[in-house]
């Protein structure tokens, strides 16, 4: 009995001895990633332009600048809808540099709106959202 009793506490100890216990990351490393991955730094990311008359399409410009040690390239930029055109930088934006996107509302319908703009660059992992409202008079 007491040779059974002993060779299960072996056995719980040996097992215990197996557990995988994650590392804990301090919080400087963590606080370090998070700067790293914030390399644009945009002047704006939502724009009110007031009122804007019917039928005069709108240019809308959102600028960024680089913050980070390599150069950012704009992947793709899509308007919300058919309604809002957009263009952008093309070349790389070196550190400390900036650029822009421009979005060109087309102001055909009266009344309020709100629009979006979905930027993918190679600086983040997920695409920013910038958005433009008004009213259409």
């Amino acid at each position: 009995m007491k040779i059974i009793k002993i060779s299960m506490l072996a056995l719980v100890l040996g097992l215990m001895s197996f557990s995988a216990i994650a590392p804990v990351q301090s919080l400087a490393s963590t606080a370090k990633t998070e700067t790293a991955a914030s390399t644009i730094v945009w002047k704006a990311e939502t724009i009110d332009v007031g009122e804007i008359p019917q039928g005069t399409p709108k240019a809308i410009v959102y600028e960024f600048k680089n913050t980070g040690k390599t150069a950012v390239v704009i992947t793709n930029v899509v308007g919300s809808c058919g309604c809002t055109a957009t263009d952008y930088t093309k070349e790389p934006v070196l550190p400390g540099k900036s650029a822009k996107v421009t979005a060109t509302y087309n102001a055909a319908n009266k009344g309020a709106f709100t629009k979006t703009v979905t930027v993918t660059t190679n600086a983040e992992t997920a695409p920013k959202t910038l958005t433009l409202k008004g009213t259409v008079i």
